[in-house]
């Protein structure tokens, strides 16, 4: 297969689920699809639904216009996490303050199809030391506002698992709270699954290397468990480093079946049911 090529398209599922985390705002692969085409794409093989996600503010505006023309997308909207510093320090590229770009997030979320905050959370993968304390600044202003508006809060958590985990515990997590592309331990995961948290499974499940995440998602309850592809990024195995898209659910979702050993029909309808639970009907 080509460099930048779109994957085969797997077998289709038994039973329709939801992409929990996207980005169709990317470009990706060749040839260029549009939105409507990855859309059509994904309801093809069963993935009927998706959250699409804007985590700065020119896709954030994106996402609350482009929801209300795709009756299969519902929105999140937030400042990434390494996005808010940049704000906080004057050096974002638009020359919006942090109040004023989290005035606009806040502004957006209030829009009917816009239905979560995120992502939001901690990443101390890409801010150093520097940026950090905006970092929990903007986590827990998005926080606020997740329970401010009843919205679900979806969670970006890198390189920083126990910081993410105190600030939910000393703010007290939203009443749905979902970690986005879970990415901690199995010890984590029971940990999550006791203060109520729900864990969304990127392609990165199905990595060979990934013994440890699929340990995690083994000790999780279906009832717990989400699937998303975080699309253009973290492509499914076999098809590691190609562009990915809505359509590639399946090869995630047969992974968590088989590491959950239970029919692939059955967990497919569990995962659509919570994600209508957490998200409301589309």
């Amino acid at each position: 297969m080509r460099p930048g090529a779109w994957p085969p398209a797997p077998e289709a599922l038994p039973v329709p689920v939801v992409d929990n985390h996207c980005h169709l705002e990317f470009p990706a692969g060749e040839p260029e699809l549009t939105v409507e085409q990855r859309l059509a794409d994904a309801a093809a093989v069963g993935v009927d639904r998706i959250v699409q996600v804007g985590c700065e503010l020119a896709s954030a505006r994106w996402t609350a216009d482009a929801v209300e023309r795709h009756p299969s997308m519902l929105g999140a909207v937030a400042l990434h996490p390494n996005e808010a510093p940049l704000h906080a320090s004057g050096e974002h590229e638009s020359g919006i303050s942090y109040e004023d770009a989290f005035a606009e997030i806040a502004s957006l979320a209030r829009r009917g199809r816009i239905r979560a905050i995120g992502e939001t959370g901690l990443d101390f993968s890409r801010t150093g030391e520097e940026g950090r304390a905006a970092q929990v600044r903007s986590f827990r202003d998005h926080i606020a506002l997740a329970k401010e508006l009843d919205l679900p809060m979806q969670i970006h958590d890198r390189d920083a698992h126990a910081e993410v985990l105190e600030v939910l515990e000393r703010d007290g997590a939203p009443e749905r709270t979902v970690f986005h592309c879970y990415s901690g331990d199995a010890g984590m995961a029971r940990l999550c699954v006791d203060r109520g948290y729900y864990l969304s499974f990127a392609g990165t499940v199905t990595f060979k290397n990934a013994e440890g995440l699929r340990a995690a998602l083994a000790v999780t309850p279906l009832d717990r468990v989400m699937v998303e592809t975080d699309a253009p990024f973290l492509t499914p195995h076999p098809h590691r480093g190609a562009p990915n898209a809505p359509y590639l659910v399946p090869l995630t979702m047969r992974t968590v079946a088989t590491v959950l050993d239970i029919d692939l029909a059955v967990a497919c309808a569990a995962i659509s049911t919570t994600s209508e639970k957490i998200y409301g009907p589309w």
